[in-house]
């Protein structure tokens, strides 16, 4: 069975003694491709489909390989990656979907995170009537604390059991959602849910009255000069709102550096900075060091006297968006690690980041 959870749990570990919080040591595009020639030729990369470094909004390098890659659990082939070659994000597109909930709400097209979350759905008034229901607030859809039972880590996509793939087939996937069974007290514990970022592109279409991606587009992708997108629906015409985004490498850069920028984009404010403030300051805890805000991870913890800081995006496969804000440093990288283990996804990710990226830091 493929470890989901390792993926999730285990992308920071490595960073807590190998990560200094410094400024890199002037290194060149060379510097970055020596070394990562290095670790491909020593077997401990593999699957890597794209790199991409930026500091002080510069980008520093960007690498682009050959590889077996996938739209949505649709095979591709072998595909020669460029940047003009679009890419999944899968779950990085979470992180896409809380700045756009930012942008929304400073329009006043959706709900606050106070807001009841089954006052936003009055088409189901008999799920809103169970006990318990009423607790729930928008706050715990953003921070994925909603206590429903919910299991993608667990067992493997593409299996019935799977709750993302469950939601997927169901008549209505939001009844589906929003009848499963309470089974922790809201707001107490952290569960990944992608049914919860569903729900957040739900209330974004239908309180702008466009498609997800038309809207992501407008406010968004096109201010930041985006090139090529897509957005995978599902059998029912629904976005794959929590993992079917497909961005440029570049572009998925960008979103780090607009993170990294508190929502400002080429001197005009995209996100509203308190937002952008918000996503990435810890609600909830994951496991030691890991936390989780609205819809980004956060990574804070102190070594040796030295603080480790990082947020971003995770994706199944190897995608990874990490912002280190101390560094003023963003990295973006995509592979096709979709068939490995949670736990290897995460080894080929760290080497790039410990023995490519960082190898410069000084001590």
């Amino acid at each position: 069975m493929i470890d989901r959870r390792h993926m999730l749990l285990g992308t920071g570990a490595a960073l807590m003694t190998s990560i200094a919080r410094t400024a890199l040591a002037a290194p060149t595009a060379d510097d970055f491709a020596r070394r990562l020639a290095k670790v491909e030729a020593d077997g401990k990369v593999n699957g890597l489909h794209s790199v991409l470094v930026a500091q002080g909004g510069k980008t520093l390098f960007e690498h682009y390989g050959v590889g077996v890659d996938e739209r949505w659990g649709e095979p591709l082939g072998t595909v020669t990656f460029g940047p003009e070659v679009i890419h999944d994000l899968r779950s990085v597109s979470k992180s896409v979907v809380g700045l756009l909930y930012g942008i929304a709400l400073a329009d006043g097209k959706v709900p606050p995170p106070e807001a009841k979350l089954y006052d936003q759905f009055p088409q189901y008034p008999d799920l809103a009537a169970q006990p318990g229901r009423d607790k729930l607030t928008m706050a715990h859809v953003l921070s994925m604390t909603l206590g429903f039972q919910w299991d993608e880590l667990t067992i493997p996509y593409g299996t019935p059991g799977n709750s993302e793939n469950a939601m997927a087939a169901a008549p209505d996937r939001f009844r589906y959602i929003l009848s499963l069974p309470i089974v922790t007290e809201p707001g107490t514990k952290w569960l990944y849910c992608g049914g919860a970022t569903a729900i957040l592109g739900y209330l974004i279409s239908k309180g702008t009255g466009m498609p997800l991606l038309e809207y992501a587009r407008r406010v968004l992708f096109e201010p930041m000069g985006f090139g090529a997108t897509d957005w995978v629906l599902g059998a029912d015409g629904v976005p794959q709102t929590a993992s079917g985004l497909r961005l440029l490498p570049r572009d998925m850069l960008k979103i780090g550096q607009l993170a990294q920028a508190g929502g400002t984009w080429q001197g005009k404010q995209l996100v509203p900075t308190e937002w952008v403030k918000n996503i990435t300051t810890p609600k909830v805890t994951i496991e030691g060091a890991r936390s989780y805000g609205w819809q980004w991870y956060i990574y804070d913890t102190t070594t040796n006297g030295r603080r480790q800081h990082w947020f971003g995006g995770i994706g199944w496969g190897g995608q990874k968006l990490y912002v280190f804000p101390e560094a003023d440093v963003v990295v973006a990288m995509t592979c096709g690690n979709y068939p490995k283990p949670g736990i290897e996804q995460n080894r080929v990710n760290l080497v790039v980041l410990n023995d490519v990226v960082f190898a410069g830091l000084s001590p």
